[in-house]
């Protein structure tokens, strides 16, 4: 749907230089073709996918998550915590 976008992902298990890695390498998803890029500034990550920017926390507590600053508008919490 291009009215959706995904603006956060809320991960608080795996290192985010590891994520991107794994977004490029991943064998059990297949091969990510698209293109990938990350960035790291003030503090934050962002991950970007086909252009799209998606800034990524760590939190265990999800509460905890500046998630309207980051632009999110609803929220799918599914980390299992």
């Amino acid at each position: 749907n291009p009215e959706t976008a995904v603006k956060v992902v809320n991960d608080p298990f795996m290192d985010f230089k590891y994520k991107v890695y794994m977004m490029q390498y991943d064998s059990a998803h297949l091969r990510f073709s698209g293109t990938r890029a990350a960035k790291e500034a003030g503090g934050n990550e962002f991950l970007f996918v086909n252009g799209a920017e998606i800034q990524i926390f760590h939190e265990r507590d999800p509460a905890s998550n500046p998630w309207g600053a980051a632009g999110a508008g609803y929220i799918c919490e599914s980390t299992g915590v």
